[in-house]
């Protein structure tokens, strides 16, 4: 379980600092994948940061199975947009994977196995000895979730991930989450700027407010398993729930743009 309760997060120091996020409560329950969307910039990085304890809440705590988030916890691995600069390039891939399990794991034996499983996983089986320079977009942003599966975490944030990735390859990745979350039952916190994949991927969907960002919906997402990316989006509820996320980021990217003051 990982629980936000009374989040704020302020920049800066009271007077002339930048409020980023107000009053955020919430919780998240185990195997359950739970995407984040809202207007560019309202903060939904920083809450992702605020979960993996790469930044310190200004009021309220972060737990995860009741224990207070102070640092980046063990249970939680991250997953970042710019899979080119989070995987060394001097190392091969399945150094890359391994990386993380050193101080975890004092069996070579043990992170190799491992280290091919997490592989196996993403469809990466046998690339171990490439170098990242040598994948394409896609498959270097396999080896970044790969790293995350063979830490073996409760739960898995992902920052707008397949941002950079072209469509066909985007649906490729979305569905593997899926697949993942299946195979590993963990918890996935997926934050994305594509309104279709923040409904396509989720149980639910957190639709954050404007800047100091609040949660402005929590969407209950009622889609059959398993999911199809062309049968799944023709759906009445796709779309329904579709047009909700629609209908509150453009209301609040329009209080963004003309510098008025959200109320929750």
């Amino acid at each position: 379980m990982l629980t936000l309760t009374n989040v704020s997060k302020r920049y800066g120091d009271e007077q002339t600092g930048t409020l980023a996020v107000r009053d955020l409560t919430f919780e998240i329950g185990g195997g359950q994948i739970v995407t984040i969307v809202g207007p560019s910039g309202c903060g939904k990085t920083t809450v992702l940061k605020l979960m993996a304890g790469l930044l310190e809440p200004t009021t309220g705590t972060v737990t995860v199975d009741d224990v207070e988030v102070r640092r980046p916890p063990e249970q939680i691995a991250l997953v970042f947009q710019d899979y080119g600069n989070s995987l060394y390039p001097w190392m091969r891939v399945g150094e890359n994977v391994e990386f993380p399990l050193r101080h975890r794991l004092g069996s070579k034996a043990e992170r190799r196995e491992r280290v091919d499983a997490a592989l196996g996983s993403v469809g990466l089986a046998g690339l171990g000895d490439k170098y990242p320079w040598q994948l394409s977009g896609g498959m270097q942003q396999r080896v970044a979730i790969a790293r995350g599966l063979a830490y073996q975490p409760q739960i898995l944030l992902m920052d707008e991930p397949f941002g950079a990735l072209d469509a066909q390859t985007r649906a490729d990745l979305e569905d593997l989450v899926l697949q993942v979350r299946e195979r590993f039952d963990i918890t996935v916190v997926f934050v994305t700027h594509d309104i279709d994949e923040s409904v396509y991927l989720a149980d639910r969907v957190l639709v954050m407010g404007p800047r100091p960002t609040f949660i402005d919906a929590d969407l209950v997402v009622e889609l059959p398993s398993p999911r199809d990316q062309i049968e799944t989006k023709a759906l009445a509820e796709f779309s329904r729930v579709r047009g909700e996320v629609y209908r509150r980021i453009r209301a609040s990217s329009e209080l963004m743009r003309t510098g008025s003051v959200a109320v929750a």
